[in-house]
């Protein structure tokens, strides 16, 4: 009965808790001070979020390369809204507006995995870089040809990385410092 008692008590661990090195990850990827300076991407509220959302994009991309880790992938997301929702809490946005802007955050994460499965170099992808990192405003070039081959390079080491061992790793391949 005490055995019964305490299961009634006690909640099971968290299953997203297993993706936390992984959105650490993605996070320490994201916020990297080359994308900033060489990339030239504006370090802003906006920024931060377009660099999240495009690294994110990118391990989300890999990890659908296996079915069987589908639930990662979902688990992956949901920690990236938790944070989103904490961090604009932390800002001093209330209930009302969290959930609208988690919303439009949810959308902005969909649009980007769409159009960051441009092959690398291509039109579509500088295209949506300048879109979403700066705006719609012309890019620097220099900036620009520093986040491309970052990306190349993420990618690259994404690719050679299985997925198993993607979806527990507490840091990403194919970045310089």
């Amino acid at each position: 009965m005490f055995s019964s008692l305490r299961k009634l008590f006690t909640s099971d661990p968290d299953p997203r808790e297993a993706r936390r090195p992984l959105w650490n990850a993605v996070i320490a990827t994201a916020r990297a001070p080359h994308w900033y300076t060489d990339g030239q991407v504006p370090d802003t509220l906006d920024g931060r979020f377009d660099m999240i959302s495009l690294v994110l994009a990118l391990v989300l991309h890999r990890i659908d390369d296996d079915p069987a880790q589908a639930a990662a992938s979902v688990q992956l997301t949901e920690l990236f809204v938790d944070d989103m929702d904490g961090q604009m809490r932390q800002i001093g946005f209330g209930d009302m507006v969290v959930g609208k802007q988690i919303g439009r955050m949810v959308g902005a994460l969909g649009g980007r995995l769409g159009a960051y499965r441009a092959p690398d170099g291509s039109d579509g992808l500088k295209a949506a870089l300048v879109r979403n990192l700066w705006r719609g405003k012309d890019a620097p070039d220099a900036g620009l040809a520093h986040v491309l081959g970052e990306i190349a390079k993420l990618r690259a080491g994404l690719a050679a990385m299985p997925v198993e061992t993607l979806v527990v790793a507490d840091q990403l391949p194919g970045q310089s410092g």
